[in-house]
């Protein structure tokens, strides 16, 4: 295998890697901020409509809100819709005349961003039902329609970096030969086809959470056409075909490099723009704050992207394939495209990354910013091999001027003597023919003089132009290109023989070296954009902080989250009294458990036939609420205790300790919201 197939196979190793091990279902990005009616709330009478408010506007289907009776049908009046003017609040009107029991809402939005999100919550009518409608409240996305979308978005950013990158490498460095480069943005245009394609119907498949059978559901299929998403890929498909008429009316840039015009450059910077644009429009930048300047911070961000890592890819490709070699004026202009590249990339990485985390502590306290870390070293390591890609830039650079500055001396004219045109004769007959008869002042000379002369004449001659012609083939590699031994130069004289001999050895060690730094960047660089994409399908640290914060606050305004208590009894007879533990968790509206602990009389835990408990609430009529403990061995619990309503409850706890002998206790806790 040649060298640039096995870099390519490292990369491509590299990458498939990454994407295995980061093809996870991604984090919701939006999350609900409140229920009408409240989860596990009892209400008197039923409810007109079910109202759901989300952290931020999300998008919706017709069954995006699916309400179950007791008995597991569907009391749904009509579709789900937005409230009027509120993007963030969605409702479902319900049937009329609904009975007594406990209701489940299962609900499935998309967020903003565009990633899909799921769960359900539970009310009830008069009182609790004894059995509520099984809900498996499955992942919002589908494992395989997951990892085939994600894989599908990889390969897309991957293909507008190479596409976009190495565009731009060929029109602003001008690289000796192009060929090499004309496969890579073949490569780039038609994987970016056909990911866009495969994005346009797995996005269904994605949104619903079904499996990757229902790609081709025209329903599906509709559906994304019709969406926020839909309209970008659409968009996306085409500005590829417009992409392709520019490439095609550049072919000649593409092939010899010539300096494109004003108005080619103005064309490809609005497709390159355009093109970027479909991804802000339907990632982070889209929702949240300040979301003018996050749609522009993300495009110049994936703009520099490209150019940087696609134009790494190019410069490798050219390093390794080209059979013409690489100008030195190309390589430093790529340098400095390189240079701005990066300090795009860290200013708007720096506004990016407060927008995501909003605080210090979201940065090890949320998995957006724990990924973000991860990023910033990578993309640390990637700046360290450009510096080393930058340092043999410039010694190469170095070596294409020197030999302009250094003045070259005129070699003196050695006299000829006018035995010179012998040397034809002296070379095809020996020294016995340098005394033949010729024409010539030599014949005034004595012959052995005349012999001496011409000999000596013709070995100096014969050692100054081979000498000439060695000086000129070593120092023909540095007067224009970057590393190529044998490239024509003009002769010059060297004032020694060993320097001159060593200079394309060194021209041949960094063009080498050079090759390895850019192989290392792209190596790096390949990482980079697999952790960015990672990080585009993980909920932002603000908005996961701001969730968390509400949630706690509200939890905090209503009361605690959780209660032990500890009621002493006595049953009158000899050993018949202690203290009973009552773990309530976590003490709130909803689910909770129960774990309740005999402490005997001598102060260790003790065990009774049987331990009952339940909750009334006065102030609203319900109750009592039979708790329903079970011996756990060791001590009696639940996990299945439903507290509707907020407020102070009456705990009453009845231990027996024989078949005859108990007693009752009772306390007031809080249940909080």
């Amino acid at each position: 295998m040649s060298a640039p197939r096995r870099a390519a196979a490292l990369v491509a190793l590299l990458g498939t890697l990454f994407l295995l091990g980061g093809a996870a279902t991604v984090s919701a990005h939006s999350a609900v901020r409140d229920t009408d009616p409240r989860e596990g709330s009892v209400l008197k009478s039923a409810p007109r409509e079910v109202t759901m408010t989300f952290t931020e506007s999300v998008g919706i289907t017709d069954d995006s809100l699916r309400v179950l009776s007791p008995e597991n049908r569907r009391v749904n009046a009509g579709d789900t819709q937005h409230v009027p003017g509120r993007s963030d609040t969605v409702r479902v009107r319900l049937n009329d005349d609904l009975p007594d029991g406990t209701f489940t809402v299962a609900w499935r939005v998309v967020s903003a961003d565009s990633h899909p999100i799921s769960g359900a919550f539970t009310f009830s009518i008069g009182k609790p039902s004894e059995t509520t409608v099984p809900v498996s409240v499955e992942p919002a996305v589908n494992p395989a329609s997951g990892a085939l979308y994600d894989i599908a978005r990889y390969a897309a950013y991957a293909a507008v970096s190479l596409l976009l990158g190495v565009a731009v490498f060929v029109l602003a460095c001008s690289p000796s030969s192009a060929e090499p480069l004309r496969g890579l943005v073949r490569a780039g245009w038609w994987t970016l086809l056909a990911t866009t394609v495969a994005l346009v119907f797995l996005r269904g498949p994605y949104e619903r959470g079904t499996g990757p059978s229902t790609v081709f559901d025209p329903a599906l299929i509709e559906n994304t056409l019709t969406s926020r998403p839909g309209w970008a890929l659409l968009a996306r498909l085409a500005l590829l075909a417009a992409a392709a008429v520019f490439l095609v009316r550049t072919e000649a840039a593409l092939r010899r490099s010539v300096e494109p015009k004003p108005a080619v450059l103005a064309v490809g910077g609005f497709l390159a723009v355009a093109l970027a644009v479909t991804w802000a429009v339907a990632e982070h930048a889209s929702a949240g704050i300040q979301v003018p300047a996050a749609m522009t911070s993300s495009v110049l961000h994936l703009l520099a992207m490209a150019v940087w890592l696609g134009g790494l890819g190019a410069l490798l490709t050219v390093l390794h394939r080209s059979s013409t070699p690489l100008a030195a004026t190309s390589v430093t202009r790529f340098s400095r495209i390189a240079f701005t590249s990066v300090t795009v990339l860290v200013l708007t990485g720096v506004y990016q990354s407060w927008r995501g985390l909003g605080s210090w502590d979201a940065v090890f306290g949320t998995s957006y910013g724990r990924i973000l870390v991860v990023k910033v070293c990578a993309v640390v390591a990637l700046l360290a091999a450009a510096a080393f890609s930058r340092r043999w830039t410039a010694r190469l650079s170095h070596d294409v001027e020197q030999p302009a500055q250094k003045p070259v001396p005129e070699a003196a004219p050695e006299p000829v003597p006018e035995a010179v045109p012998e040397l034809e004769k002296v070379g095809a007959g020996g020294r016995a023919a340098a005394g033949n008869t010729v024409p010539s002042a030599a014949e005034r000379r004595p012959a052995s003089v005349s012999a001496s002369v011409t000999e000596t004449t013709a070995e100096t001659t014969a050692e100054t132009t081979a000498e000439a012609a060695r000086e000129a083939a070593r120092e023909a590699t540095a007067e224009t290109t970057v590393g190529s031994p044998s490239a024509p130069s003009e002769p010059s004289a060297s004032p020694s023989a060993s320097s001159s001999a060593s200079a394309p050895e060194e021209a041949g060690v960094r063009h080498r070296s050079l090759r390895r730094s850019v192989l290392a960047e792209v190596v790096v660089g390949v990482a980079v954009l697999v952790i960015t994409t990672v990080l585009t399908g993980t909920q932002p640290g603000r908005a996961e902080l701001e969730t968390a914060a509400a949630e706690s606050t509200a939890a905090a305004a209503d009361g605690p989250t959780a209660s032990t208590t500890l009621i002493p009894f006595d049953v009158g007879t000899p050993g018949g009294h202690g203290k009973v533990q009552i773990v309530l968790e976590p003490g709130r509206v909803g689910e909770n458990t129960v774990e309740a602990v005999i402490i005997g009389p001598d102060g260790g835990v003790a065990t009774v036939p049987e331990i009952r408990l339940s909750f009334t609430l006065d102030s609203q009529k319900i109750g009592p609420i039979d708790a329903g403990l079970t011996n756990k061995g060791g001590y009696w619990g639940t996990e299945s205790l439903n507290l509707p309503l907020a407020g102070t409850w009456t705990m009453k706890v009845t231990v027996r300790t024989t078949d005859i002998d108990q007693v009752s206790e009772t306390r007031r806790v809080k249940i909080a919201r």
